[in-house]
């Protein structure tokens, strides 16, 4: 294939830990490896974001500085917090506060733009980088000859989260839904959470990861079982309190080090497990595999095993080691204990592992390309 001129437009990159940084951050690296010319729309920091364009050729340019602020939840009086809690999920409802600024940003930021790209792709969450993208696209000024809305969960037909979407931010999906050319998601079976009229534009494209740069610990068994989780909980579908709950009756000495930053559904248990649970933040994403590779295994929380593909289960099949792998409140008390005295058996596995490789995930999206 030439060499293409290709258009990234992400609030997520990297330094920042989460899988849709890492979406964006592989991406746009493994396109610019390929010989293809890339532009990157974000939220640009030039400490992090300089060495990149230098490394990789990668032109970056700054969505703008958000102004909008988050609102501080955690601080104050009980009174205080529960009104700020109240006030941050009504704007969260209404508006899609303060994501909704991304909209407005990306829009005027691409009116600088041409049409002169081959590929536009467009990462969310959050979705109104997707709206934004809509509202600049124009027959006028397409930008790009074919348009790819990368999502996880639709916005509307997201079926975990923990809030009812007002009505009217449908017209906001149906209309990206409608300019968009291809709408890509981890796994297929997810389009039938999108309007109907719009299934035939979902496209199945994985999440993509370089495997050759994760650098592993030399593994030696620890002197009692070690075992890790990182990543988000959520009370209602991603909750380890029943796995907490079920380690809390082991006596026997074990170490389960969680990375999180939801921590408010694990620190209860702290003074129950004592020595035998460590909470800690999250650390780089490099940083973190070779850690985590140093455990005896490594545990998941799946809230869909059918229709969700979590990003951390490529970064635990990266480590080398095994996987406990079990939907939120479905863990089986007896596969635990087989993992605790070293039988990893029932470990999770992996189908068609090729596909997460990012030269084969970048390959999808430049297939979408009309020669």
């Amino acid at each position: 294939m030439n060499p293409k001129k290709i258009l990234v437009v992400s609030s997520a990159f990297y330094p920042e830990n989460s899988p849709r940084s890492f979406r964006t951050t592989e991406l746009v690296k493994e396109l610019a490896r390929q010989g293809h010319s890339v532009t990157l729309y974000t939220l640009k920091k030039d400490e992090f974001h300089l060495p990149i364009e230098k490394e990789f050729g990668i032109q970056i340019k700054n969505l703008g500085s958000r102004k909008l602020p988050n609102i501080n939840v955690g601080e104050g009086s009980k009174i205080a917090v529960l009104f700020k809690r109240i006030v941050n999920r009504s704007l969260l409802q209404l508006i899609l506060y303060p994501d909704i600024e991304l909209m407005f940003m990306v829009k005027k930021a691409l009116k600088k733009e041409k049409g002169s790209y081959d590929l536009l792709i467009s990462v969310a969450v959050p979705h109104s980088i997707h709206w934004g993208t809509a509202w600049a696209r124009t027959k006028s000024n397409p930008l790009a000859s074919i348009w790819v809305a990368d999502c996880g969960d639709p916005f509307m037909g997201a079926i975990h989260d923990s809030f009812k979407k007002v009505f009217y931010f449908k017209y906001f999906e149906q209309w990206f839904c409608r300019k968009a050319d291809f709408i890509a998601v981890p796994k297929i079976m997810m389009k039938e959470n999108y309007y109907t009229e719009f299934r035939n534009k979902v496209i199945e494209i994985s999440q993509g990861f370089k495997f050759d740069e994760v650098v592993r610990n030399d593994f030696n068994k620890n002197e009692v079982p070690t075992f890790g989780f990182a990543g988000t909980f959520i009370r209602t579908t991603r909750n380890p309190t029943p796995l907490l709950e079920y380690l809390a009756t082991v006596k026997e000495p074990f170490k389960f080090i969680i990375y999180t930053e939801t921590q408010d559904l694990v620190l209860p248990f702290l003074p129950i497990l004592k020595e035998k649970l460590e909470v800690r933040h999250y650390i780089p994403r490099i940083d973190l595999l070779k850690e985590l590779s140093s455990m005896d295994f490594l545990v998941n929380i799946a809230y869909d095993a059918v229709h969700q593909a979590p990003s951390k289960l490529i970064d635990y099949y990266l480590t080398g080691r095994p996987i406990l792998s079990s939907v939120s409140n479905e863990f089986e008390t007896s596969i635990v204990t087989e993992f605790l005295n070293g039988n990893y058996s029932n470990s999770f596995v992996f189908n068609n592992i090729e596909q997460y490789k990012i030269e084969n995930v970048s390959k999808k999206f430049l297939s979408l390309i009309k020669e």
